[in-house]
């Protein structure tokens, strides 16, 4: 993403913020609403491609500080390669690679970039002129910048032999604009900041620094080629070649422009060097599944590395997770790549190099006995042709899976993808179609081919009702079509609903429940900057308040839900702008593009199959015959472990059990977080479930299970629902605290946000909202929470709602958000920190949870931030870890 590029998206922001809904209105085109044909898309498994190379998940910015993303995150997503600013380095408030590499190192990270001239406070970078002699001493003023940060890096980092340094971003863009003229100043200085970086970690005997370029904002061949001819006859060639593929256009284009790079390295007699595009995607496409795929394919199949642009908040995996911990369908998508093994296979679809169309990466592991295909981009049902399904690894009969990743805002809470078709299905001379049912240009797919499963997944039938706002039945609200060529966000069906700021605005559908009991309606919608407030109607029956938190804008859209009891049968929902016809409610101005309604009677379940677990430590996949109730479980003995990303929609307890078979007296171990929790033991042969009760935090959780004696694990599932849910206030396992109502020392005070603020925290009858505020700043500014009798030593999560909108001045391009921190302390033990992310307003709150290992029978928890504020807080709730002991019976 060109600089210039990010400076006009950074003034779009805050005009959005003011104009009225109705300038939201573009012309353009619209997914279809029903597949009229059938796109076919070839994938030949016995013509592979390499190895996978999972490089197409990194990020530019996407880590902020520690705990920001979370690890559950970070390792979900796959990361191998992250590009941040300098230690200490002025261009953002967070970002540091110092700081986050503990984080991205502890998960999948191999490479970390600097991007060096972001000391510099501002963009274009110092003013857009290259520094000259300031202090007229023979020395360019950049290159004490660039030895300093050398040595930091060397002297600071436990891992700087995997860094790379870039002395130049996008040089073509900034310092180095007209080739002809400054080619040769590039050059020399290119030798400058290669000789001061080599210098520096041979003087701390560190070998070789990897460094990269040229940098540019796109690809130049003139560029590319007269700087690697130089570099060639100076023996300071780059270990990495770098540039950026920003627009729409690359999606056609990239191809070509690896084509030419690699036939500039053989006319020149160059061994490969690799290629990281450390900036890909336009803000169209990030948090888009059937966008983010066609670049990832792309990128996979030229074995490159590539990282996700930074359009907004650093921190966000770029748009690409959700709130503080959670996964947006784009997580998923990342999550299913980094899932990849073995070999890629050969891919072919309907438009080759073409923007915006169908495309896919597959790989095949005839280890792990699994073909997988990632596809999307198009708007017509699929079918997906595959060959070279060998039945020496398959046999002649295969379990198929089809799960759908939908589109769900950028702050939208996405479970794990609900499986859209199950069958078992026999190979023909290796070959089979499997139709994918698609008319949404913005989803992605995954199709899993593996041998017959004992419990292969069931197709997903929760969902009772899905409908697109503009297609409901509306009262003083406009539809708008939100152009794909367009940098705003996606809209879920190409449009949305604005203008819903009148006493009568209203969306009126039908939901026809198939059996009396618990139903979720979830929202998919955008609060520009501030939480809101609809009146839900069921049957022209006041129901509740749907209560929103805050967006970035209209388009950067995010998720609200609530349950509803309903009875068998057809039932009118009505969203409403007012409760009572005549007041609007607080915030109501919320773009609306999506209702959703899933029976949840039996709770919130999800199924985690072992097929889609990550293996580790020697860890094999089982298929045997017949009816093996361990078909398709994962083999663990020793430090073998299968890990597991789990997904819960709100924090609190969770029924969480995990599915073996064993063939002699066993006991299974699990992580969660790095967390232990203990299992038990099974005395013998048999099939059994074990369950534990486990407070989970909002969004993604990392379970690790083994089994030294022997185990073959099969599956993981959750469960919460009512019984759960008041578990969650049970004085035996937690607590819950209003914010203002902890012992409060120094300034911290309790603060009311009046109903006229739309606040989803939690309020009284008036509803007004009553927050802690102004604690932190100062060791004094504190408040404390004391412990129940029965929360004695143990596993603790302490669960904060919180606010925080602040930012920095908007010094250059994107939104300067900042991090605020809360420092949990335990009197006579130790203290644990929590990371709380731009939540961007200060009336809005989100769930942070901090893990505590509490060593004392009833220590007091203090909480604050002796050096800086921490957040505003609504409530805080303790939990044990564990609530009860584990259980295992039977299956």
């Amino acid at each position: 993403m060109t600089r210039p590029s990010r400076s006009r998206r950074r003034c779009a922001v805050p005009l959005l913020s003011i104009v009225t809904a109705a300038a939201m209105s573009v012309v353009g085109l619209a997914p279809t609403a029903h597949a009229a044909t059938t796109d076919h898309l070839a994938v030949a498994f016995d013509q592979t491609t390499g190895a996978v190379r999972g490089g197409a998940g990194g990020t530019l910015y996407g880590l902020g500080d520690p705990g920001n993303p979370t690890q559950a995150l970070i390792d979900g997503a796959h990361i191998t390669n992250t590009s941040q600013k300098p230690p200490g380095g002025a261009q953002h408030p967070t970002g540091d690679a110092l700081r986050v590499e503990p984080s991205f190192f502890a998960g999948a990270g191999q490479d970390e970039y600097v991007y060096m001239q972001d000391q510099y406070p501002d963009f274009p970078y110092n003013g857009g002129k290259r520094p000259g002699d300031a202090n007229n001493d023979g020395v360019w003023d950049y290159l004490p910048i660039v030895k300093q940060e050398a040595e930091t890096i060397a002297t600071q980092s436990a891992h700087p032999k995997q860094y790379v340094f870039i002395p130049f971003n996008e040089p073509d863009l900034d310092w180095y604009t007209n080739w002809s003229n400054d080619k040769a100043q590039f050059l020399s200085d290119w030798s400058a900041v290669y000789t001061t970086i080599q210098q520096v970690w041979t003087a701390h005997g560190l070998g070789h620094a990897r460094i990269g370029a040229m940098g540019d904002g796109s690809f130049h061949s003139d560029r590319t080629t007269d700087f690697l001819t130089y570099a060639k006859a100076q023996g300071q060639l780059p270990d990495v070649t770098i540039w950026h593929e920003l627009n729409p256009g690359s999606l056609a284009n990239f191809r070509g422009n690896t084509s030419t790079y690699r036939g500039i390295l053989s006319k020149l007699g160059l061994p490969s060097i690799p290629v990281d595009i450390t900036e890909y995607g336009n803000p169209r496409d990030m948090g888009v599944p059937g966008q983010l795929v066609q670049w990832i394919s792309m990128f996979e199949d030229q074995k490159v590395d590539a990282q996700t642009a930074y359009w907004n908040y650093a921190g966000n995996l770029n748009d690409n997770s959700s709130r503080t911990n959670s996964a947006n369908g784009a997580w998923w998508l990342y999550k299913w790549y980094g899932d990849l093994t073995g070999t890629t296979a050969t891919v072919t679809p309907p438009q080759a190099n073409t923007t915006d169309t169908l495309q896919g990466v597959a790989s095949i592991d005839t280890t792990a006995k699994k073909a997988t295909v990632l596809l999307g981009g198009g708007s017509n049902d699929v079918s997906v042709d595959l060959s070279g399904l060998s039945s020496s690894v398959f046999g002649t009969s295969v379990d198929v899976t089809v799960r759908a990743d939908r589109l769900n805002g950028k702050e939208g809470l996405s479970q794990q993808p609900p499986v859209i078709v199950s069958q078992r299905a026999t190979v023909t001379n290796g070959a089979l179609s499997v139709t994918v049912p698609n008319s949404d240009r913005y989803a992605a797919y995954q199709v899993e081919v593996t041998p017959v499963r004992a419990n292969r997944p069931a197709v997903d039938t929760s969902t009772v009702s899905t409908v697109e706002a503009e297609n409901t039945t509306l009262s003083d609200a406009t539809i708008y079509t939100q152009d794909p060529a367009s940098v705003n966000g996606m809209a879920s069906g190409g449009k949305d609903v604005g203008g819903f700021s009148k006493a009568d605005s209203a969306a009126t559908w039908t939901v026809n429940a198939p059996t009396a009991g618990t139903y979720r309606l979830t929202v998919l919608g955008g609060a520009n900057a501030q939480p809101g407030q609809h009146a839900l109607f069921v049957d022209n029956t006041f129901n509740q308040l749907v209560k929103y938190s805050a967006d970035q804008s209209w388009t950067y859209r995010g998720t609200a839900s609530v349950l509803v009891q309903l009875s068998a049968g057809s039932h009118t929902f009505s969203l409403r702008a007012s409760k009572d016809g005549t007041t609007v409610l607080p915030g109501a101005d919320i773009t609306l593009d999506r209702f959703t309604v899933q029976n949840v009677t039996n709770g919130d379940t999800d199924t985690y199959p072992a097929v889609d677990a990550r293996l580790a430590g020697g860890a094999t996949m089982t298929y045997g015959s017949g009816t093996s109730a361990a078909n398709g479980g994962a083999s663990l003995s020793g430090t073998a472990s299968a890990t597991f990303f789990v997904s819960a929609l709100e924090s609190g307890y969770q029924d969480v059990s995990i599915d073996s078979v064993t063939t002699g007296a066993s006991a299974l171990t699990l992580a969660v977080g790095g967390r232990s929790v203990p299992l038990g033991s099974v005395s013998g042969a048999g099939s059994w479930r074990t369950t534990v009760r486990l407070w989970l935090p909002q969004g993604i959780s990392e379970f690790r299970v083994g089994s030294p004696n022997g185990a073959t694990v099969t599956g993981v599932t959750t469960v919460r629902g009512a019984t759960q849910r008041a578990a969650d206030t049970a004085a035996a396992d937690a607590v819950r605290v209003e914010g203002e109502s902890l012992t409060l020392a120094g300034a911290a005070k309790a603060v009311s946000l009046p109903a006229s603020t739309g606040s989803n925290g939690d309020a009284d009858a008036n509803g007004v909202v009553t927050e802690l505020g102004y604690l932190g700043n100062g060791a004094a500014n504190t408040a404390t929470l004391t412990r129940p009798s029965a929360l004695g030593a143990g596993a603790y999560v302490l669960t904060v709602s919180a606010a925080n909108a602040e930012q920095t001045s908007n010094l250059n391009y994107n939104p300067q958000v900042v991090n605020r921190f809360l420092d949990v302390s335990e009197a006579g033990g130790s203290t644990a920190r929590g990371t709380f992310r731009n939540g961007y307003s200060w009336n809005s709150f989100w769930d942070t949870s901090i893990p505590l290992d509490l060593t004392t029978t009833n220590g007091a928890l203090t909480l604050g931030n002796a050096t800086a504020y921490a957040p505003d807080i609504d409530v805080v709730t303790l939990a044990k870890l564990v609530a009860g002991s584990a259980t295992t019976s039977a299956r």
